[in-house]
């Protein structure tokens, strides 16, 4: 099991960085009050294909070889990688192949098929979707690209921390939402390379929290059943971002539904940008923990902005 060190999201930075938006980082004055310490968002709700997830996306495809990138990729998602492999593969030439549930969001679904890929449906269940795409890489020889469980993946996502570590001077603490952990193991690996004394935390839905139960018993932890709305952060972590967490996290907060949605709606209200319950998340956390956060630089990932219109949460 392959672990990135530093110089692989050094190298993934130097290598997606022509294809990729350098987001900006956003601050509130007001939001800065409500939270009670200094804020700063990194802002990838502005990425190619609204989320983070094109970093790592990206950088899986520019280290495919020439045969590799003949075959195709395959990956299974109902939601940001989904689109953000599409979107990497197809632009570079290479065929695309994604494997959804067909409960998927009409939302997601459209984005994929926009981008260009092959979409194969199969039943709304973990086993379906993984027993889909091993048929699909058994028939095809594509490339499997899960979308955390991979080198590349986890090492582009990193890109992120590094600019904002740029971008902002003295950070105490750095924030990251944590699903299947990708991100934060990303962040991780960039920060405690970059700047070891930055404190990272990860944020996590208390209806999803397979991670802070791995975290604190350290030991891997399924996800069963969550229950949140924030649909980017339902997943569990791998065997590679568990081990990534459990040696380099801080520490992972949980919170409530409800914080999640009145995050979510004070950065529409207040910032006038529009984020996703998982982004959400991040914030929650600084207003649900206030003696983590209060007074201290924090810089918040803001995992993306993919949000179907006609169905908010407020």
């Amino acid at each position: 099991m392959d672990i990135p060190v530093l110089a692989d999201v050094i190298s993934a930075r130097q290598r997606v960085a022509p294809y990729i938006h350098r987001t900006p980082v956003l601050t509130s004055t007001l939001v800065d009050k409500i939270a009670g310490c200094k804020l700063f968002l990194k802002c990838e709700n502005f990425q190619k294909s609204g989320a983070f997830k094109y970093r790592g996306a990206t950088n899986a495809i520019l280290t495919l070889g020439e045969e590799a990138r003949q075959r195709g990729v395959i990956t299974h998602s109902s939601g940001n990688h989904a689109g953000a492999l599409s979107r990497a593969a197809v632009s570079r030439g290479v065929r695309a192949m994604i494997v959804m549930p067909h409960n998927a969001p009409a939302i997601k679904r459209r984005a994929v098929e926009d981008y260009g890929a092959e979409i194969t449906f199969c039943e709304p269940t973990l086993a379906s979707r993984e027993e889909t795409a091993a048929e699909l890489v058994a028939t095809t020889g594509g490339t499997l690209v899960h979308a955390y469980d991979n080198f590349f993946v986890i090492a582009g996502q990193g890109t992120a921390a590094i600019e904002l570590m740029e971008d902002v001077d003295n950070l105490d603490i750095l924030v990251a939402p944590v699903g299947g952990g990708g991100l934060l193991s990303g962040t991780i690996t960039a920060v405690r390379g970059l700047k070891p004394g930055i404190t990272v935390i990860g944020a996590e839905p208390a209806g999803a929290d397979d991670a802070r139960r791995s975290f604190l018993l350290d030991d891997l932890i399924p996800s069963v059943n969550p229950d949140t709305i924030a649909d980017g952060l339902r997943t569990s972590l791998s065997e590679r971002t568990f081990s990534i967490i459990k040696g380099g996290a801080d520490d992972i907060v949980t919170v409530s539904e409800e914080m999640i949605k009145d995050s979510m709606l004070l950065v529409w209200e207040r910032m006038k940008i529009v984020i996703e319950a998982s982004s959400a998340t991040a914030i929650a956390a600084v207003r649900e923990h206030p003696s983590l956060f209060s007074g201290k630089r924090t810089g918040v990932i803001i995992t993306g902005g993919n949000v179907d219109l006609k169905s908010l949460p407020f």
